[in-house]
């Protein structure tokens, strides 16, 4: 690689890092006021608040460095133009295809960068952020579990096998023993859902019941039961799988642990491909940065371009958050809801560097 080619990616590259030091200063600032109504519950200080915005902070760049990689190559390649730059190596014979190839270039090193983040980087930290904050506020219970949670609030053991809802789990077990920890009763619901005061109501229950003196038992079919728990959901959904703070790996054997125990996974499924999809997207956005300086929009200033980046941005950005919300809801394909964003947005670069 030439000279130019060099300068092209080093003038991305470290517009983008500018922007996403704006964009990571930014995020940190809202996220840590969001834990204003946490800090003081339990043990969860602004010591530990300001901990766990940095612990999130690498799951924040990974989703927005599509957004950044865009915005940074509008201001980097506008700079450029503003100069006459792009349209002196124009006049040299840099055709509009080597041109592709030294922002690929670039993007393939963010992507690269992008794949470490979100495979060893943004994943344990982020689970760890979590831990940290939900042991902080209760400290008082204890739990374990890898593929379900195992949580106990005094003589109460319960078994959850996943979240659907932020107040709402699937694939419950309660144990209950006495003080000599002997098991008093066990029962299974479907479903269950809070509904405040500290009571939960288990859906589809059916449980039994051991006398203290002998060896009979009771069965209870009653179908709803409601117990009484000091379990928060924030607490519950702890070591519930989440997509988000996982890698594609795990996303991948999660899956396959779902399918194998006929458990849906059609919300794993959506964020494995939009996972694959958003390195993609980091390629095609920087490509996009082009037509828009070395067309017709290269004499506008740097602020029209900017606010350019940012809609498309967005609208990238919103769509891709909406397909994998709605997805599920309108039976949309997992590979349809990943893919359709970055489709549609590889058809608008396509067409604006054609022209």
């Amino acid at each position: 690689m030439g000279v130019l080619g060099r300068y092209i990616i080093r003038t991305v590259l470290g517009y983008t890092a500018l922007v996403m030091i704006v964009l990571l200063a930014l995020g940190a600032l809202f996220m840590f006021i969001g834990q204003q109504d946490d800090i003081g519950v339990g043990n969860y200080t602004a010591t530990r608040a300001l901990l766990f915005v940095a612990l999130n902070l690498p799951s924040y760049l990974f989703q927005l460095l599509p957004v950044a990689a865009l915005i940074g190559s509008l201001l980097g390649l506008g700079n450029l133009a503003r100069g006459s730059e792009l349209v002196v190596m124009r006049s040299a014979g840099v055709t509009t295809l080597r041109f592709c190839l030294w922002l690929g270039t670039a993007g393939l090193i963010l992507s690269s960068l992008m794949f470490v983040i979100g495979e060893y980087v943004a994943p344990p930290l982020g689970q760890y952020a979590r831990q940290l904050k939900v042991f902080a506020k209760f400290d008082e219970f204890a739990l374990a579990g890898n593929r379900a949670t195992w949580v106990r609030d005094g003589d109460t053991i319960i078994s959850v096998d996943q979240q659907s809802a932020r107040t709402r789990f699937g694939g419950i077990k309660v144990f209950q023993v006495d003080r000599d920890r002997r098991l008093v009763s066990v029962g299974r619901a479907e479903s269950a859902s809070v509904k405040g005061g500290n009571v939960w109501r288990l859906e589809k229950y059916v449980g039994t019941s051991f006398a203290r003196d002998s060896l009979t038992s009771t069965v209870d079919r009653a179908g709803e039961r409601d117990v009484s728990t000091s379990l928060s959901p924030e607490f519950l959904g702890l070591a519930i799988a989440e997509p988000d703070t996982m890698g594609l790996r795990d996303l991948r054997d999660y899956i396959a642990h779902l399918q194998r125990n006929e458990l849906q996974s059609d919300r794993f499924e959506m964020a494995y491909w939009s996972r694959l999809a958003r390195f993609v997207a980091v390629l095609l956005v920087i490509m996009l940065a082009l037509p828009f300086c070395v067309g017709s929009l290269r004499n506008s200033g740097q602020g029209a371009r900017t606010v350019i980046g940012v809609l498309i941005g967005a609208a990238f950005v919103l769509l891709s958050q909406t397909l994998e919300s709605s997805g599920e809801l309108f039976g949309l394909p997992a590979w349809v809801v990943g893919w359709l964003p970055t489709a549609l947005l590889g058809l608008v670069t396509g067409a604006l560097l054609w022209r």
